[in-house]
């Protein structure tokens, strides 16, 4: 009887003990869950001027204002595709034109959320005939990566990861040199980014140009911005729109900057002619914008 209670009672001891262990591995998974949403929410609480606008991404409606680009080919003549060194022990691709006389002037140009594409290689040259003796590097945010539908470019735009975007930003102003004085300008995700360019230049940036980019909201990193800054956005951008355009206004002047803003009865993303609401004389016209803006500061 004896025997026979203790062979009834040991199963259930070592029951208990396999029980009590997957309680303790549930328990141990539960936590490591919680911190990594713990984190994962404290790291998104206060995102980025330019982690809000990758975010963008995830809204269907933003995805779905960008139709898919028309056809577009480009080849240039007078531009050539480079790579450089980058602060993280990495290399970077560009594209780069070179002026015709040596000079430290340069433009750094920021893509849009497609990629370094042709219609941007295009918007370069065309740049670099009108604005004289300059340097122009194309940056290439997406290593290599190059958008043809609007799923596509989500995708790309929210895997860019802000160290390595400035590390790619880092080498170019370095691979300029330390006498640069450089010039930024860039469309929709580079026109955030095109800022973001400036700031990291620092003492070296004598100019920037942001087309319906998403502004920098820490007054004080705008504190630290060494350059005025020229605004061309769109009225009918239901991002970045009027109100925020406005409050961009309001941060440069409490960090004591200048900038001009010009704004366009358009829609986002108005002057790239691949795009099916593409505006010709809203474009016209910020290009004029831009180019008396830029000449005087790369003389």
């Amino acid at each position: 009887m004896f025997k026979h209670s203790k062979n009834t009672i040991l199963p259930n001891l070592e029951t208990l003990t396999i029980m009590k262990k997957i309680l303790l591995f549930a328990l141990l998974i539960f936590c490591c869950l919680f911190t990594f949403s713990q984190s994962k929410v404290a790291c998104c609480a206060n995102p980025s001027a330019t982690q809000k606008f990758a975010m963008l991404a995830s809204d269907k409606k933003f995805v779905m204002s960008h139709p898919n680009p028309l056809n577009y080919h480009f080849q240039s003549d007078i531009g050539k595709a480079i790579t450089y060194k980058t602060p993280d022990g990495k290399e970077a691709g560009a594209f780069f034109f070179k002026a015709k006389n040596p000079t430290d002037n340069y433009l750094l140009v920021v893509h849009e959320w497609w990629g370094l594409n042709d219609w941007i290689k295009k918007e370069s040259e065309t740049l670099y005939n009108d604005l004289g003796n300059v340097n122009i590097i194309d940056l290439d945010l997406y290593d290599g990566k190059v958008a043809a539908t609007r799923e596509d470019a989500g995708k790309y735009m929210q895997a860019v990861k802000q160290d390595r975007a400035e590390a790619i930003i880092k080498g170019a102003i370095a691979y300029a040199g330390p006498n640069a004085h450089i010039a930024t300008i860039g469309w929709c995700f580079g026109g955030g980014w095109s800022l973001q360019t400036a700031l990291l230049a620092r003492k070296q940036a004598v100019a920037c140009v942001m087309y319906y980019g998403m502004p920098e909201q820490d007054i004080n990193k705008l504190k630290t911005l060494n350059c005025d800054v020229l605004g061309n956005f769109a009225n009918k951008d239901q991002w970045i729109n009027p109100k925020v355009v406005a409050k961009f206004q309001e941060d440069m002047k409490a960090a004591d900057k200048k900038i001009t803003v010009h704004e366009f009865d358009a829609d986002h993303g108005f002057a790239n002619p691949s795009n099916p609401i593409y505006n010709s004389q809203a474009t016209t016209d910020a290009y004029k914008y831009t180019i008396a803006f830029l000449k005087p500061r790369l003389k």
